[in-house]
């Protein structure tokens, strides 16, 4: 399972002295096209983050430096995860048209596949995968015609436990046609599939259901998306599932790894409760090993798991837990590493293995949630409606007041006519009218002044409905 960063909307961007003035201020180097196997130049740091955003409203905080010099100075991915077929294309071009005026390579995440991490922490994406193909389309045609990479569906094909075996065949068609939409839409895109991580599925597993979803069409697979898994093993684990691809006839497949948090502790997926973790290697396409495109920072350090801390949100605490102690940034380029000699594993992994952590996606608010904390020892709550054509999904905030709390109940007053079909992270009692959402085993706790967030989907017209929330 994944937790993923929530999606964030274009915003202007800011300009902030001090992250500019941060050690390992990347080189801007121009964009070639892109060609199978390689990838080179340098990648796009997104000057409206919110790690940047962080550090430019907190310059008297004794972990900003830290935070500035080693995780806001760093490229890091965009996540596109809000089902919103309207606005999407305009959101990437303006994404990757920054990037391109900067002559950076973007890394955007695209977490948008129907049944999304099988309706756990990370539930949503696309009502149906007709839906699914036209935001995709939307989606391609604001890639313009640089190079980009593309994460594509985190969880998507490691995590099937939910599916039946119709549903896996249509879920692997979709991922093979977005494959190709996103390549026409760009010939020089650089897409990566799921490949899960080392201490899940075994390598010929993994190999066989990349297969399955076109890994053919793409340019490889990416690994360790959220988690903690040492490089190194990741890299192995590579090596066995492009040396188990070249088996069945698909040559010039490569890896990208996700090094944002994998330079400290393994163990306990959840990095909110875990203070032994650090970010790994910094970001870079010049990793020195021919199997391997790029190091990336796909899940943005400092943002919560969701278990202490809303998921997506960002945590100055965690961000500074996971920079302090590491080592600055390279002012040059990194030193090349070389590849092991020995051959990969001929014995495959174990098939199980704790759920990946993946950015839950939390759906952008159409209305803003209270910034301040409700009064005395009770609990508010406010929903956020995305609509679309005939059904709307809903993000909702449930924040404690000035003492914590043990549960919740969250009321939520429907318009005629709109019904929940779905829900996660909550417990929903009826379908229309007035529905009630009860807190889940994991989220009933809440701090004083925190948040958790639970979010369901329905038909019809959701926009209008109201919440209200009541401890326990």
């Amino acid at each position: 399972m994944a937790t993923l960063s929530p999606p964030r909307r274009r915003s202007a961007v800011i300009t902030v002295a001090a992250v500019a003035g941060a050690t390992a201020a990347a080189v801007c180097l121009a964009v070639g096209n892109a060609s199978a196997g390689t990838l080179s130049g340098s990648l796009y740091r997104d000057p409206s983050s919110a790690v940047v955003r962080w550090v430019a409203a907190n310059p008297g905080d004794s972990r900003t430096p830290v935070i500035r010099d080693k995780i806001a100075s760093q490229p890091q991915a965009r996540w596109f995860a809000n089902f919103n077929p309207s606005t999407v294309q305009s959101e990437v071009s303006g994404y990757v048209g920054a990037a391109n005026a900067a002559g950076q390579i973007p890394v955007l995440s695209v977490y948008e596949i129907t049944n999304r991490d099988c309706g756990g922490a990370s539930a949503g994406g696309a009502p149906d995968l007709n839906q699914y193909q036209t935001w995709v389309s939307n989606f391609s045609r604001g890639l313009g015609n640089q190079t980009v990479i593309i994460i594509l569906e985190t969880d998507a094909l490691a995590l099937q436990t939910c599916l039946s075996g119709n549903d896996v065949n249509a879920r692997d068609q979709a991922i093979a046609t977005a494959t190709r939409t996103i390549k026409s839409g760009n010939p020089n895109a650089k897409v990566y599939l799921d490949g899960g991580h080392s201490t899940w599925n075994s390598a010929s597993e993994q190999a066989n259901r990349l297969r399955a979803a076109g890994v053919q069409y793409a340019d490889g697979f990416f690994t360790n998306v959220s988690n903690f898994n040492p490089t190194s093993g990741e890299a192995n684990y590579g090596r066995a599932i492009i040396s188990a691809l070249n088996g069945m006839g698909i040559s010039g497949k490569h890896q990208v790894i996700d090094t944002s948090r994998n330079g400290g502790a393994t163990g306990d997926w959840c990095a909110d409760d875990n203070t032994d973790r650090r970010i790994g290697l910094y970001p870079t396409t010049n990793t020195g090993d021919g199997n391997i495109d790029a190091y990336l920072w796909v899940k943005p350090p400092g943002e919560a798991d969701g278990c202490r801390y809303t998921a997506g949100s960002f945590q100055p605490d965690l961000a500074y837990s996971l920079a302090n102690g590491a080592p600055n940034p390279p002012t040059t380029a990194p030193p090349t590493t070389t590849p092991p000699t020995t051959a990969p594993p001929t014995t495959a992994p174990p098939t199980t293995a704790p759920p990946t952590t993946a950015p839950p996606t939390t759906t952008p608010p159409t209305t803003a949630p209270p910034t301040t904390p409700p009064a005395g020892n009770g609990c508010s709550a406010s929903v956020a409606i995305n609509q679309w054509s005939g059904g709307f999904t809903a993000s909702v905030n449930v924040t404690a007041g000035s003492s914590a709390i043990n549960g919740w109940t969250v009321t939520i007053a429907l318009p005629g006519g709109a019904a929940v079909s779905n829900a996660w992270n909550a417990q929903a009692s009826g379908t229309t009218g007035t529905v009630r959402f009860t807190n889940v085993s994991y989220n009933g706790q809440v701090g004083a002044g925190q948040s958790t967030n639970f979010g369901f989907q329905g038909t019809g017209t959701g926009t209008g409905a109201t919440a209200t929330c009541a401890a326990s």
